[in-house]
């Protein structure tokens, strides 16, 4: 049975819901959080489960530091195995370019709170001995690690329900009550709740809630192809990038494994509406992202047909999505860790699969209150890093809400930037 109120509603049960739903919880403020399907039933299960601080760009290393530290003692805290390794991340060089893009970044990231270490090749090579490739060096970061996506999740909406928050999934909510400039509540499939607080943690799907605000928030989905193959020896317990290729070794062994351009921008009505935001990062980055009309752009126009299911219902037209991963892309990513690893080409796929991760322009995240309405948040767009970033964000939202200020400076994570035109620059990824 729905709650007739609530001090804050979460919108979203991916990671960063639910810790955002763990942390105000343990606080004692009453909290319900709404889920049009399952817990991590998208992204926060469908990631690489990197909890990786080499991010980007030097304005998001402070969350990624803050969350990296919550990770390290976060079985303890929720009482769970979540699969936490401190293995450490590598990105490895292939010539000299990329050597030097690794000092520039050294520097702001130490300056920042991030150690990292300059590899030599025997250096990588003495780290893991059954690598093989032209690498010329690399970077690392040693505090980095992973984790179980799937369980990291459900972990903090578990405790999060332990200190009593509320849990409703398969419940959408369909639009938000605003009276006099400020929030008053939230329409559910299941009926009101009466709240003057809310936080939307919807990834890929908040800007479509937000728009009916008035809010713009450019945002689009990029479809990202994984694949998991069979278990087999314990060979690293770092995650890393290579020339096309990403992987990680799980707890039971088996190597996660993504890149080889697959990569997808599906075209959709929001692509159409925030093209001129995204189109340069899609040609700087075109070696690896491709862009698809399909599905999602006709199942938005047919959201458009008057007096239908799809558009009385939106929402309902939503509850399961399961992106076709992209097998070209998958094959390539595959043929690459092979060559890395030349021991392990006869190694089982057991299974390939997609999800949508929620970019923004200058793939930063929006958190932070918007000022109007009053009393909504968003907690969106970390554009790849949301599995990482989501125990910070999820603490940040509760200091938000309980306290004077953030532990973290939040300039550069306002809704407000994207109006203002004033975003950080984003460069190609080479490889």
């Amino acid at each position: 049975m729905l709650e007739p109120e609530a001090e804050v509603v979460i919108i979203g049960g991916g990671i960063i819901g639910c810790s955002a739903a763990y942390y105000l919880a343990k606080r004692g403020v009453d909290v319900t959080l709404i889920e049009k399907g399952d817990i991590a039933g998208e992204q926060s299960s469908r990631n690489w489960g990197w909890v990786h601080q080499q991010v980007r760009y030097p304005q998001l290393i402070p969350l990624a530091v803050m969350s990296r530290q919550i990770w390290a003692g976060l079985e303890e805290e929720l009482e769970a195995d979540i699969e936490w390794e401190q293995g450490g991340n590598l990105s490895l060089g292939f010539d000299a370019e990329d050597m030097a893009d690794f000092e520039s970044w050294r520097e702001p990231a130490r300056e920042l709170g991030l150690e990292t270490a300059i590899l030599t090749r025997n250096e990588v090579a003495a780290l893991v001995p059954e690598m093989r490739g032209p690498w010329v060096g690399a970077i690392q970061v040693p505090s980095d690690g992973q984790g179980s996506p799937q369980k990291a999740t459900a972990a903090f909406a578990a405790a999060a329900e332990r200190y009593g928050a509320r849990i409703h999934t398969r419940c959408a909510v369909e639009r938000l009550i605003v009276e006099g400039g400020s929030v008053r509540g939230v329409i559910t499939e299941a009926g009101p709740i009466r709240t003057s607080q809310v936080v939307c943690a919807a990834g890929a799907w908040s800007a479509r809630l937000a728009r009916p605000l008035g809010l713009r928030l450019p945002q689009q989905s990029v479809r990202s192809t994984v694949v998991r193959t069979a278990p087999t020896e314990a060979i690293t317990k770092l995650t890393a990038w290579g020339d096309g290729v990403t992987f990680r070794q799980d707890r039971q062994g088996r190597f996660v494994i993504a890149g080889g351009g697959g990569a997808i921008y599906d075209v959709n009505l929001d692509m159409l509406r925030n093209l001129r935001q995204f189109l340069p990062t899609a040609w700087r980055n075109r070696r690896w992202l491709g862009i698809r009309a399909g599905g999602p752009l006709l199942r938005d126009l047919r959201a458009q047909i008057p007096r239908s299911e799809a558009r009385r219902h939106p929402w309902s037209q939503l509850r399961d999505i399961d992106p076709a991963p992209h097998r070209k892309g998958a094959s390539r990513a595959l043929g690459r860790f092979q060559q890395l690893f030349p021991s392990l080409a006869d190694l089982p796929v057991e299974r390939i699969w997609a999800g949508n991760i929620d970019s923004t322009p200058d793939q930063a995240p929006a958190l932070g209150w918007v000022g109007d309405p009053a009393g909504f948040m968003f907690a969106t767009g970390f554009s790849g890093h949301g599995f990482a970033m989501g125990p910070g964000a999820g603490k940040i939202v509760s200091e938000l809400i309980l306290d004077e200020g953030p532990s973290l400076d939040l300039h550069k994570y306002r809704f407000a930037r994207f109006a203002e035109d004033d975003l950080a620059p984003v460069t190609a990824r080479r490889r």
